[in-house]
């Protein structure tokens, strides 16, 4: 059959459209082809992406199935992946009751309430901590009623967490710490921010600006500090900040109302390699210690100006080794000047210096010797040497490091006490040699009892061989075995006490004692200054024996005494019997018993009674001083009035001094008064006095010659007061003594019964004289004895 021509063409055409249509399947299945093995990839490649991933997805069936990968049992110690629900609940291992029973409930409200949760829980047997974040799942996901979980590995995050928690709290502990400190401190402490404004103070900042409160500081910005040479103390903080350290000023703040030196200190803070954030700054009051540097300062002053007065050579090194002071007895000692001070010349460099002026002593080795003394500086002690230099000198030289590193050199010239010293070694030797020689026998006992020293004379004494006595034995142990060489052996004991006396109880005693070879020795044992005690034992059997003798004389004399005593007595009263009968006789005649008698015969009558009463005085004169002598002398007190009885005596007087050529004188005070006294003694001691001082001016003064009578008181008592320009008594001392002629105080009754009479009275007697001036005689009275 054959074909038309459409037939062909439709033919071809639909084998065309068919090749075509194969063509097309063919593209397509390999399109699809690829794409599948493309999803392929991409869903091994998400699988592998969450089971890489940190979280793990968990699909909960509305069943309680569940789809997860193997790492869901891992995490929660499963042996192997659960496959639905209940299986999360292990024993020992997995979910814990409560932690199961709390997922269930949270799944349950997602499915039913489309709640998403989220839970913390921890498997059992396991430190891990999961974090569940739950919600409905997808509807391409899981399908109707699932829910998808996430679960997340917390257990690193947990302990960075309670780690971070735990830092926070330090953290915050520290800082309420350092909050705490700073409201603490004792000076102002503030901070600033980074607009240079108060943002933080203290109480003290609060107290120094004497506010109300931190608030009100803040608010105020009330600044501690002024303006100080055109700086304030926010452009201060500026300045801080800009250097980025710490500055610091020395300031004046007023403190609470009173002026005060400050060190304030602005110092800025920023973390490391960061911006500033802000300026801290402090305040300490340092007024103390600028007083005390001052003080120390004038201190320093003080001490080298006194050091400067000190005769010990002292100078100062400080920590470099430089010469920081010397004294003018150290510089004149060492030869220094005022440019070896200024400019703090080294101690080593001293040193060379001084050896080459023979300052410092000759060494074989000088310069180990001169290292040696620059360690000194190094030294933890004192070091003390003496250093004998090439003119002679001695010095004592002592080095004291100080506790800044520095030296403290003090040298002390010994010449003239080495010098002494030697004088002082052979004083001792003379005095031992004085000692050995001394008539005395000495020994010397020290604090404790024992023998210190002693002379050959005490060794003699008491026969004690010389090794005995070097031992220095004790008083008790020396002096007992000397007992029997006494001639009353228990007195050695009186010679133990008077020691033990003299060293303990500080007190001298003596004694004498008897030798049983006849010989006698006075003792005594004497305090030294230095606590020993000295005993002296000095020979007297020679004044003993002139002792005895003399004894013997002075009992004659004492019996010699009593019969002259006695015969005055006996003739003062023998002789008073006839002057009686006389003087009644003459007044007898007087009176004109015999008859009227002549002008001459009543002048040889008047002359005898004249007589009579001179020497009745005279008689009572002796019988008072022999009863003086013999302490029985006794006056009769009774009312006196004196200016009366002196002017009696003056009146008795002034036709003996009229005769003599002697001018007699009256200067008696008006108001005298009364004493009790002897009116008779009286009388006759002060005519006594008168009559004297006329009769030895006479015959020394042809004309001129004066004598005064002078008498004062008051309430206490009198005195009486004899005074001429007569020859004075030279030997006036020898006179009293004797009782013998001594110008104006002695004539009828002498110086011994005047004493006599005055002291019977209770009064007191003085004589004063100057030959060829005269002489003065004080009497003073009292009114009642």
């Amino acid at each position: 059959m054959t074909l038309s021509s459409g037939g062909l063409f439709a033919l071809g055409l639909f084998a065309s459209l068919w090749l075509l249509a194969g063509l097309w399947a063919v593209g397509r299945g390999i399109a699809m082809q690829r794409r599948a093995a493309f999803v392929a990839g991409q869903a091994e490649r998400l699988g592998s992406l969450v089971e890489a991933s940190p979280q793990l997805p968990v699909i909960v069936r509305a069943d309680w199935r569940i789809e997860a990968s193997e790492k869901l049992g891992r995490w929660l110690g499963l042996e192997q992946g659960p496959r639905n629900f209940d299986e999360l609940r292990g024993l020992g291992s997995g979910l814990d009751p409560d932690g199961h029973d709390a997922l269930r409930q949270a799944i349950l409200g997602a499915q039913r309430g489309a709640k998403p949760f989220t839970l913390s829980l921890k498997p059992q047997g396991s430190e891990r901590t999961i974090i569940l974040h739950g919600a409905p799942a997808p509807q391409a996901v899981g399908g109707p009623g699932s829910v998808l979980l996430w679960l997340s590995d917390a257990t690193d995050g947990q302990h960075a967490l309670a780690q971070a928690r735990s830092d926070r709290d330090e953290a915050m502990a520290a800082f309420e710490a350092l909050s705490g400190l700073i409201e603490a401190a004792p000076f102002p402490m503030w901070f600033r921010d980074t607009d240079l404004n108060l943002a933080l103070v203290n109480s003290a900042y609060v107290r120094a600006v004497e506010a109300k409160s931190a608030v009100a500081v803040i608010d105020g910005g009330i600044e501690l500090c002024e303006t100080v040479a055109g700086v304030s103390a926010a452009e201060a903080a500026d300045e801080a900040r800009i250097a980025g350290s710490a500055q610091i000023r020395t300031i004046p703040v007023t403190i609470e109302g009173e002026r005060r030196i400050m060190r304030v200190v602005d110092v800025p803070l920023a973390p490391t390699g960061g911006r500033v954030i802000g300026i801290a700054g402090y305040a300490i009051d340092i007024q103390e210690l600028e007083s005390e540097r001052g003080a120390h300062r004038r201190f320093v002053d003080t001490q080298r100006e006194l050091l400067d007065r000190l005769s010990a050579a002292v100078a100062q090194f400080g920590p470099d080794q430089g010469l920081a002071f010397a004294n003018l007895p150290f510089r004149r000692l060492f030869a220094l000047d005022a440019e070896d001070v200024s400019e703090a010349r080294a101690f080593a460099r001293l040193l060379d210096a001084w050896r080459e002026g023979g300052r410092t002593p000759e060494v074989r080795d000088y310069p180990e010797w001169r290292q040696a003394h620059v360690d000194w500086f190094a030294q933890a002690g004192a070091s003390e040497e003496d250093w004998l230099l090439r003119d002679g000198t001695h010095l004592h030289v002592v080095a004291q490091p100080t506790p800044d590193g520095g030296l403290l050199l003090i040298a002390e010239d010994k010449t003239e006490q080495v010098q002494l010293a030697g004088a002082r070694d052979t004083l001792l030797r003379v005095r031992t040699a004085t000692f050995d020689n001394l008539f005395e026998a000495i020994a010397v006992f020290a604090p404790d009892g024992r023998l210190h020293l002693w002379n050959q004379r005490f060794r003699r004494l008491w026969g004690i061989d010389e090794g005995t006595l070097a031992a220095h034995p004790r008083v008790d142990a020396l002096m007992g075995g000397l007992a029997d060489r006494l001639v009353k052996p228990n007195q050695i004991s009186i010679v133990q006490e008077v020691i033990r006396a003299a060293t303990l109880e500080r007190q001298q005693r003596g004694g004498e004692i008897g030798f049983a070879d006849g010989r006698y020795f006075d003792f005594a044992s004497i305090p030294l200054p230095d606590g020993n005690a000295l005993l002296i034992m000095l020979d007297i059997t020679p004044s003993r024996k002139m002792e005895g003798a003399l004894r013997e004389r002075n009992e004659a004399l004492e019996a010699a005494d009593k019969v002259k005593t006695a015969f005055l007595s006996r003739m003062s009263y023998e002789l008073r019997t006839p002057l009686t009968s006389i003087g009644g006789f003459g007044e007898m005649l007087q009176a004109g018993y015999a008859g009227k008698l002549s002008e001459q015969q009543q002048g040889y009558v008047n002359a005898i009674m004249d007589s009579v009463a001179v020497l009745g005085r005279q008689i009572d004169n002796v019988l008072d001083l022999a009863q003086g002598e013999a302490g029985s002398l006794v006056v009769e007190r009774a009312p006196v009035d004196v200016r009366k009885l002196l002017d009696g005596a003056l009146t008795d007087a002034r036709a003996f001094a009229a005769a003599e050529k002697v001018e007699l004188v009256g200067n008696i005070s008006p108001d005298l008064g009364r004493i009790d006294g002897d009116a008779p003694r009286l009388s006759r001691l002060v005519a006594g006095l008168l009559d004297n001082a006329v009769r030895y001016t006479a015959p020394t003064r042809k004309s001129g010659g004066r004598v005064l009578l002078h008498a004062t008181g008051d309430a206490h008592g009198i005195d009486i007061i004899v005074s001429d320009n007569g020859p004075g008594m030279p030997e006036a001392v020898a006179a009293v003594t004797k009782g013998q002629q001594a110008g104006t105080a002695s004539g009828g009754i002498g110086l011994a019964l005047a004493r006599q009479l005055v002291a019977a009275h209770g009064g007191s007697m003085e004589v004063l004289s100057e030959a060829g001036q005269g002489t003065l005689v004080r009497i003073s009275l009292p009114r009642r004895v």
